[in-house]
């Protein structure tokens, strides 16, 4: 069982900038891979960034060049930096974990861009 707590959510005018953070009750180096989502209303939730075991990042096309996926594993923590934020970056963001077999959710931290 993983343990998830977001934080870092809010309100920001568009070209802003936020930083998530995703604290794991788990060491991370027994996770698989781990990874942040968004939900929009009334859209189904997608990727925004994950890291894989192996180093390995991926990013939705929307966000590239603009959020990047870092991890602390010393404190046992992941961090989404969200620069140049855009109005549709409006979401509830999700931090994931993949241990095994088995995926861990957040509660969800909602971010909000608007002017």
């Amino acid at each position: 069982q993983v343990q998830l707590v977001e934080s870092g959510g809010g309100s920001v005018q568009p070209g802003g900038s936020l930083r998530l953070s995703c604290a794991a009750s788990k060491n991370l180096f027994s996770i698989n891979v781990m990874g942040w989502y968004r939900q929009a209303p009334g859209k189904e939730r997608q990727l925004v960034a994950d890291l894989l075991i192996g180093g390995t990042t991926n990013y939705a096309d929307s966000v590239k060049g603009r959020f990047t996926i870092s991890t602390d594993n010393a404190k046992n923590t992941a961090y989404l930096q969200m620069n140049k934020m855009e109005v549709d970056d409006t979401a509830v963001y999700y931090c994931m974990v993949t241990v095994g077999r088995f995926t861990y959710w957040g509660q969800g931290t909602q971010v909000t861009v608007s002017s």
